[in-house]
C-alpha cells in the first residue's frame, strides 16, 4: 500500500465523488500526486478478478465507533481515548491501492486473451473472463455480424448444446441478450418482471437462472458483432465497480474478435476457392475405384490432385505443389491444373512430354514460381501404369503381398531448371492393389525428417486392416488419421495434405 505524507492536499470527498463519473485512469490523472512515494510497507491486496474467484471491494480504514460523549465508563474496562478522523493520505491510499489491483486484473485478462488465435477459442476465453469479473457462474456469447457475412454462432459457459437450443426458442424480443443492441441490458430479478414472456419464464426455470447481465460486442470498424450474457442463479446484479471493469474488458475484447473474425472469413474465401478449382466429383472408370481426401492450409496453398478419362479406356492420374501461399498460390494452382489437363488429352501416353510441356508453360508464365507434379498415365485393362515426376515423392503400392514405394527417377521441380526432362518408369499392379500418390505437405506435417515422414507413411500403410483394403477411400482415411494423429489432418498448417487412392480390380 503507498505511504503518503499528510502534507497531500486532496479533497477526499470530491475523488470519491469523481470516481462514478470518469474512468480509472482518468481519476489518475487528476488525483494522484505528482511526486514519488517515499515507501511501499505494505503487501500488495489480492487481485480484484481473473486470478481469484471473488471481487472483494477495497476495504476503507475505519477505527471502532467510540462511547457516546458523557457516557459512564463500564467497570473493568480501560478508558477508550478520543478517536481521531481517518487522515485523508490513508483513504487516498486504498483508494489507489484498489485501482492498481483493478489495472493489474485487467491487464492479466486482456494479456490472456491476445494470447488466442482462433475465433472459438477468443470466445471461450471471453466468456471465462467476464464471468469472473461480474462474479457469475454461467454465460453464452452469440456471434452475429451486422453485416450478415457470419458466421453466426452460439457458445456457452457451464451450458451444454441442449441448453443453448433451449434458449434458442426464446422469442427474440424477451431473450436476456440483444445481438442488435448497442447498450448493456441489466434484469436483476427475471422471475419477477411483468409482463415476462412466458417461454423464457419457463426456459429459466428449466436452466435455473433468475437474473442476467449482457453487453453488446460492438467496434467502431466493424459494426455491431453480437452480444455476451452472464447469468446468475439467484436475483442479482454486478455492482458498478464490476459493471465498469467488465465495460472495459469487453470492448478490448470486441476489437480482438473482429480481426480474427475477419482472419476466420478470409480462411473461408480461400478454401471455398480451393475447393472450387480442385475435382467436385472423381470420374468411374471400369476396373479402377478412386478416392481424394484434401486438406488445405490455414493461408490456402498451392496443392493439386485430378483424374481425366483419357482415350482409349486409359485414365489420368496427377498430383501436385505449387511454391507459396495464399490466394496467389491457389490461382497459379488452378492455372496449372487446366494446362496439365489439356495436355494429358492431347499426348497422355507419354508422361514426360506432358511434364516437358507444363514446365515450359510455368517458366513462360510464372517465371517467379517452381511446382512439383507427378502425372501417372494409367491402362486399367492391363493394370499397368506409366508415370514421371518432378520432384515430387513416389507412389506408394499397397496389396496384400507388398507396400513399397514405386521406382521412379529423381528429377528437379518444374521451373528449377532451363530445361526438365526425366525419364518415365513403368509399374505392374496386381489385382487389387492400391496405388496411393500423395504431395509432400502429409510428409510436412508430421514435423519429422523426411526419412523418418516416409517410415511413418510405409508403416502406416502397411498396416491397413485387411477389411479396408478393397475400399481406396478407408485405405486414404486410415493413412491419414495414423500420419497425422491427435488432428493434425484439420489443425492450422502452412502444408496442404493430398491423398489419391486408386485401387485396381
Amino acid at each position: 500500500m503507498l505511504d503518503i505524507s499528510s502534507r497531500v492536499r486532496v479533497h477526499v470527498e470530491t475523488l470519491l465523488a469523481a470516481q462514478n463519473d470518469m474512468g480509472v485512469c482518468d481519476a489518475f490523472q487528476q488525483y494522484a500526486p505528482v511526486w514519488k512515494p517515499d515507501t511501499m510497507n505494505a503487501p500488495h491486496p489480492p487481485k480484484v478478478a481473473g486470478i481469484d474467484s471473488t471481487v472483494p471491494t477495497p476495504a476503507h480504514t475505519a477505527p471502532p465507533a467510540p462511547p457516546a460523549p458523557g457516557a459512564p465508563s463500564v467497570p473493568g474496562t480501560a478508558a477508550v481515548p478520543a478517536p481521531h478522523s481517518p487522515a485523508p493520505g490513508t483513504l487516498l491510499q486504498d483508494r489507489l491501492a484498489g485501482w492498481v489491483s483493478d489495472l493489474t486484473t485487467l491487464h492479466e485478462l486482456t494479456e490472456r486473451l491476445s494470447r488466442t488465435s482462433a475465433l472459438d477459442t477468443a470466445l471461450h476465453e471471453l466468456l471465462r473472463a467476464g464471468a469472473t469479473l461480474v462474479d457469475a457462474p454461467r454465460g453464452l456469447v452469440a456471434l452475429d455480424p451486422a453485416d450478415g457475412l457470419g458466421p453466426r454462432t452460439s457458445l456457452g459457459l457451464g451450458l451444454g448444446r441442449a441448453d443453448l437450443g433451449h434458449l434458442e426458442t426464446v422469442p427474440r424480443g424477451s431473450l436476456p441478450y440483444d445481438t442488435g443492441g448497442t447498450a448493456e441490458l441489466v434484469r436483476p430479478d427475471l422471475l419477477a418482471e411483468e409482463g415476462l414472456d412466458p417461454r423464457h419464464r419457463e426456459v429459466a426455470v428449466r436452466l435455473g437462472y433468475a437474473a442476467s447481465y449482457a453487453l453488446p460486442l460492438v467496434t467502431g470498424s466493424a459494426g455491431r458483432l453480437g452480444a455476451a450474457v452472464w447469468f446468475y442463479d439467484e436475483p442479482a446484479e454486478p455492482n458498478e465497480r464490476r459493471r465498469h471493469l467488465a465495460g472495459l474488458y469487453v470492448r478490448h475484447a470486441t476489437e480482438h474478435l473482429a480481426r480474427l473474425l475477419e482472419v476466420e472469413r478470409t480462411r473461408a474465401c480461400v478454401a471455398t476457392l480451393t475447393d472450387g478449382l480442385l475435382p467436385t466429383r472423381l470420374p468411374r472408370v471400369p476396373g479402377v475405384q478412386l478416392a481424394a481426401r484434401h486438406r488445405t492450409s490455414a493461408r490456402g496453398g498451392g496443392d493439386w490432385y485430378d483424374a481425366l478419362p483419357l482415350p482409349d479406356a486409359a485414365l489420368g492420374l496427377s498430383v501436385g505443389s505449387v511454391t507459396g501461399s495464399g490466394p496467389g498460390a491457389v490461382a497459379a494452382m488452378g492455372r496449372l491444373r487446366a494446362s496439365l489437363r489439356a495436355y494429358a488429352v492431347m499426348e497422355g501416353e507419354d508422361p514426360v512430354a506432358v511434364l516437358s510441356d507444363l514446365e515450359l508453360l510455368l517458366r513462360l508464365t510464372e517465371p517467379a514460381r517452381s511446382a512439383t507434379a507427378l502425372f501417372a498415365y494409367c491402362e486399367p485393362a492391363l493394370r499397368r501404369i506409366t508415370l514421371a515426376g518432378a520432384g515430387h515423392s513416389p507412389p506408394l503400392l499397397i496389396g496384400e503381398r507388398r507396400t513399397e514405394f514405386a521406382e521412379t527417377s529423381v528429377s528437379a521441380p518444374l521451373g528449377m531448371l532451363a530445361c526438365w526432362e526425366a525419364p518415365s518408369a513403368e509399374v505392374q499392379t496386381e489385382p487389387g492393389e492400391t496405388v496411393l500418390l500423395y504431395t509432400d505437405g502429409l510428409l510436412h506435417r508430421t514435423g519429422d525428417p523426411m526419412d523418418r515422414a516416409f517410415a511413418r507413411l510405409h508403416a502406416a500403410a502397411t498396416g491397413v486392416p485387411r477389411a479396408l483394403r478393397h475400399d481406396p477411400g478407408a485405405v486414404a482415411d486410415h493413412v491419414l488419421r495414423t500420419v497425422l494423429p491427435d488432428g493434425l489432418d484439420t489443425a492450422d498448417s502452412e502444408e496442404d495434405v493430398v491423398l489419391l487412392a486408386a485401387r485396381f480390380d
